[in-house]
């Protein structure tokens, strides 16, 4: 009866998956082989098949640095992310009842504004005449405005805002199903608070943490408009010389290698993360 209860039970559910796979592929996955196709042809006319287009991306130090930059970025704003949303997940899970919602009304306040919008926001923050500089003048505490927009730090902080609530939620639900009794026999067993941390609250949310680090990692890398924006132009970031490659120089197989190598690098950060995640004291085994 078993088998063919569960073979009844796959048959059930095709149907109901068949449109998602329909929609995987049309949306997701021929897009996917398009982007790939037009990337395999040495000349911007598409006549000549062939990796010159990687060849000339792999062999260019400017394009390598492009590269680095963006994956380095990417870094920044996970581990800021990691810093500002750890504590913040964890107020949330330790806050009475009736702090929880506003709580999470600031968490997910980002989300409901369009990014755009907050990353004019920062513009505005951190231009010449800006929220901060106008502070730091009328405070005395410097002679002329300071460049903060247009910088490497400026994008990250940008970002690390912007993406922030997709390390919080993920780390909330972590740490919501911890069993607080661990904690409170870590500390009954003569564990300080630091050391119950960091033996048993950081290993127990470590699914949490990865998947917060994948998401953040993903968006980030990938942020056109902040990067753009904030950065100016004048900070090189992969969207960025995707867009300079197609729709300036309309040298598109060349944007498509670009786009082909950051969706291969996203993908090796994400292998590396699930196997440290699979390794890892806080990982569900199946």
């Amino acid at each position: 009866m078993a088998p063919s209860t569960a073979s009844s039970r796959n048959g059930s559910a095709l149907p109901l998956a068949l449109p998602l796979g329909l929609f995987f592929v049309a949306f997701v996955l021929a897009p996917m082989l398009l982007l790939a196709w037009v990337s395999l042809h040495d000349d911007a006319g598409m006549t000549q098949a062939g990796v010159g287009q990687y060849a000339k991306f792999l062999t260019d130090g400017f394009n390598l640095a492009v590269l680095g930059n963006t994956l380095w970025l990417g870094l920044k704003v996970t581990v800021l992310t990691i810093l500002i949303g750890f504590p913040l997940a964890y107020l949330y899970t330790q806050a009475p009842g009736r702090w929880q919602g506003p709580l999470m009304l600031l968490i997910i306040l980002p989300l409901l504004t369009s990014s755009v919008v907050r990353t004019f926001a920062w513009v505005v923050i951190l231009g010449r005449q800006g929220i901060i500089n106008t502070a730091l003048l009328d405070l005395g505490l410097i002679a002329e405005p300071i460049k903060l927009l247009y910088t490497p730090g400026a994008v990250a902080i940008a970002l690390a805002q912007i993406e922030l609530p997709l390390m919080v939620l993920p780390l909330i639900t972590a740490l919501m199903n911890l069993d607080p009794n661990l904690r409170q026999a870590s500390l009954a067993l003569g564990a300080g608070h630091w050391r119950t941390f960091w033996q048993v609250t950081l290993p127990l949310s470590m699914p949490g943490l990865l998947a917060g680090s994948l998401l953040v990692f993903a968006s980030s890398v990938s942020a056109f408009v902040t990067q753009t924006l904030v950065g100016g132009g004048q900070q090189m970031f992969m969207p960025f010389y995707m867009y300079q490659q197609a729709i300036q120089a309309n040298n598109y197989p060349f944007a498509a290698a670009i786009a082909m190598l950051l969706l291969v690098c996203v993908l090796a950060v994400v292998v590396a993360i699930n196997a440290l995640g699979r390794r890892s004291k806080g990982f569900v085994h199946a």
